[in-house]
Order: structure tokens, then C-alpha cells, then sequence
């Protein structure tokens, strides 16, 4: 029973570790100055896929390269004689992992069983994503620096309080004129919206006193006057009548014009010789021929 429990607590830590037992495992070593936190059970990888694990960490900080590690692969895992076992980041929560690099296997030539092989280390993703960050970053922090300079230099400037003052009084400006406007429109609109009522009622009888005319009379009345102008015209340009014959007949008219002037001439002549026409005799002289 003793056996047996030492047997199982055996299996169970192993099994806790990671490790079969029951599979058969070839063994190689590196050495590291520094692990960067790698622990035994941390997994081995072939190009992502885990073939093995840390066995083992032993240091002597009397060399320069204290720490070897053991690690154990799977035994139909032929390692080729340009295997480096490298060490790198297992995620971003900063775990350690090994992973084995070998080029394309070109002859037969692999690692014997315990041998060591050359060991490297990886960038990690963080130092590769400040190497590629930190440039753009700086940059960043370079062109906020001078936009914050620019920024303090336009508003240090008086201008700037200028361009607030003239602000400030323009909005003065337009809440006076927002006020008067509300005042033209709480009095003269209403008082012009009283005109334009009265206005549309004045309209409004005109039309009606207009609906109330007789129109068809009155163009009848206006037809009349018409036809008795048109006869009257008629008059005027006939033989018949004395106006007819005023307005035709040419020798009338220059009968009437000998008739002006003579009458024109004898006018004269009495005004010019009275004595000829009118005598008149105080003493009862005789009549003078």
C-alpha cells in the first residue's frame, strides 16, 4: 500500500507538471543569462505545436551563463543539428514559453539524446510594439507640444481679447435690437394688422356696393349714348344740315371769311373816321354832305 501511494503521488505530480509519464521523452539542454520568469512545466513548441516542457531549471551564478534548463521532447522528435532553442513570450500576461527553431532538415545530422543546444532569446511582442510605438509616440508628443504652444500663443495674444470684446458687444447689439424688434412687433404690427383689417372691411363694401350695380343697364345707357354719337357724327359729315354743310362745303366758308373781313374792315374804319358815319349838330347848323 506504501507503494502504491508513493507510485500514485509520483504519477499525480507529474501529471500536475504536465508530464507523461507513461510516454517516452528525449532530453536536451540550453543555457541563459536571464529566464525572464521561465519556470519548469512551461510548454515547448515546434511552430506552435507543444511536443514538450521545461523538466527543469539548475543555476550557478558563478558562470557567466547561470541557468541551464532541461527540457523534454517527445522521442520521435529528431532534432536537426541547427536547433536552437529559443526562448520568448508566451502572451501578453508576460509568461515565458520555449519554442525550438530549425531550418528545412537537409541531411540526417540531429542532436544525440542530452546534448545541449544553442540557445536565443526573442523579441517580445512588448519590446516589439514599443520599438514600432515609441517613434510615433515621441512624434505624437512633439506635435501636441507645439499645437499647445500655438494654442497658448493665440490665446496670450490681445487680439484674441479684441475679437471677444467686439463679440461681446455684438451680442449686446442684437439682444437690444431683438428687443426693439419685439416691440415693433407687439405695437406697429398690431396697429398695422388693425389698418389692414379696417382696410379689407372697406374692401369688403366696396365689393358689395359694387354687386349692387345694375351693370347690364348701365351698359345699356352707354350703347345708346353711343349710337346717338355715331348719328351725330353721321350729321356732321352729311350735306344736310348747316353744321353738315360748315364743315363740307368750302364755298360757305369762305363766304363767311369775306364776310368777317369786311365787317372787320368797317369796324376799322368807323373806329378810324367816326365823323363820316355820325354827324352831330349843337346849333342846328345844316347837314353836311
Amino acid at each position: 500500500m506504501a507503494i502504491a501511494a508513493m507510485f500514485l503521488l509520483y504519477l499525480g505530480l507529474h501529471f500536475l507538471k504536465g508530464i507523461d509519464v507513461f510516454s517516452s521523452v528525449n532530453s536536451y539542454y540550453a543555457r541563459y543569462e536571464n529566464l525572464g520568469g521561465l519556470v519548469p512545466s512551461s510548454p515547448v513548441y515546434i511552430k506552435g505545436f507543444k511536443v514538450g516542457q521545461v523538466e527543469s531549471v539548475v543555476y550557478d551564478f558563478t558562470k557567466q551563463r547561470p541557468f541551464v534548463i532541461k527540457i523534454s521532447v517527445a522521442k520521435d522528435i529528431h532534432l536537426p543539428k541547427d536547433t536552437k532553442v529559443e526562448l520568448y513570450d508566451d502572451g501578453l500576461m508576460g509568461g515565458k514559453a520555449i519554442q525550438l527553431v530549425f531550418a528545412p532538415i537537409k541531411n540526417n545530422d540531429f542532436f544525440a539524446y542530452n546534448d545541449t543546444l544553442a540557445s536565443q532569446v526573442a523579441i517580445g511582442l512588448m519590446a516589439t510594439m514599443s520599438e514600432k510605438l515609441l517613434p510615433k509616440i515621441e512624434s505624437i508628443a512633439t506635435q501636441t507640444d507645439s499645437l499647445i504652444r500655438a494654442v497658448r500663443k493665440i490665446a496670450e495674444n490681445k487680439s484674441i481679447d479684441k475679437s471677444l470684446n467686439a463679440f461681446e458687444q455684438t451680442s449686446t447689439d442684437l439682444a437690444a435690437t431683438s428687443s426693439k424688434l419685439k416691440s415693433i412687433m407687439n405695437t406697429d404690427v398690431a396697429k398695422a394688422m388693425g389698418d389692414v383689417n379696417v382696410l379689407t372691411t372697406d374692401l369688403k363694401q366696396v365689393t358689395g356696393n359694387l354687386k349692387k350695380v345694375d351693370f347690364n343697364n348701365t351698359f345699356v345707357s352707354l350703347n345708346h349714348s353711343m349710337e346717338n354719337l355715331n348719328k351725330f357724327s353721321e350729321k356732321l359729315n352729311s350735306n344736310d344740315g348747316t353744321l353738315g354743310l360748315l364743315l363740307t362745303n368750302k364755298d360757305l366758308y369762305q363766304n363767311l371769311n369775306k364776310t368777317v373781313t369786311s365787317a372787320d374792315n368797317l369796324l376799322m374804319d368807323i373806329k378810324l373816321n367816326p365823323k363820316r358815319y355820325v354827324n352831330v349838330s349843337v346849333f342846328g347848323k345844316g347837314e353836311k354832305k
